[in-house]
């Protein structure tokens, strides 16, 4: 998860080098959307224990989804938003940031972030294949932590909601934001 924040800063740094007012409003919903997604990711992580202890190899998640199916959907459902996928919002405030890049004739810069987000897409989805077929492993403790679960699944609930408000166009989300901020 570090190295995958480096590479979101680097995309919400994309919107604020293009230098416009739409490259701002890209860089508030990106930055929305990246916090609202690791909230969710970092309460799992936290979540993630073996015999008491914590637990942070990727391995530990080997067939997750078969001991805790509604854990596993929500991380699933954040992986992928965190990848860009269609059409969950995460790929709106990559597809928007890509585009304020390209508008203002940094066309490089957006092809550049199109590459990281599918070298970064192969490591979210890595993830998502490790909790639904990977090889069965000792299972990682069943966690009490109960507000830890909430946040993940309300972070989840979050990007698939998300993902209908992007039917009115992410303008009119910015648009919303950049009012808000105003006032």
């Amino acid at each position: 998860m570090a190295y995958s924040s480096i590479a979101h800063m680097g995309f919400a740094l994309m919107g604020l080098a293009s230098g416009t007012a739409f490259g701002v409003q890209a860089m508030l919903v990106y930055m929305a959307i990246y916090v609202t997604m690791n909230i969710g990711m970092f309460a799992f992580i936290l979540t993630m224990e073996r015999d008491g202890r914590p637990v942070s190899d990727i391995a530990s998640l080997h067939m997750y989804s078969k001991k805790e199916p509604l854990k596993a959907l929500c991380v699933a459902a954040l992986m992928f938003s965190m990848a860009g996928v269609p059409p969950l919002v995460g790929f709106f405030g990559k597809f928007y940031v890509l585009r304020a890049a390209y508008e203002a004739n940094m066309a490089w810069l957006a092809v550049a972030g199109v590459v990281a987000s599918v070298i970064g897409a192969f490591y979210y989805i890595r993830i998502v294949y490790f909790m639904y077929f990977g090889e069965l492993s000792e299972p990682l403790d069943v966690n009490p932590a109960r507000r830890l679960h909430i946040i993940l699944v309300v972070s989840a609930a979050l990007m698939i909601a998300g993902t209908f408000f992007s039917l009115f166009g992410i303008e009119t989300l910015a648009q919303i934001a950049a009012d808000s901020l105003a006032n």
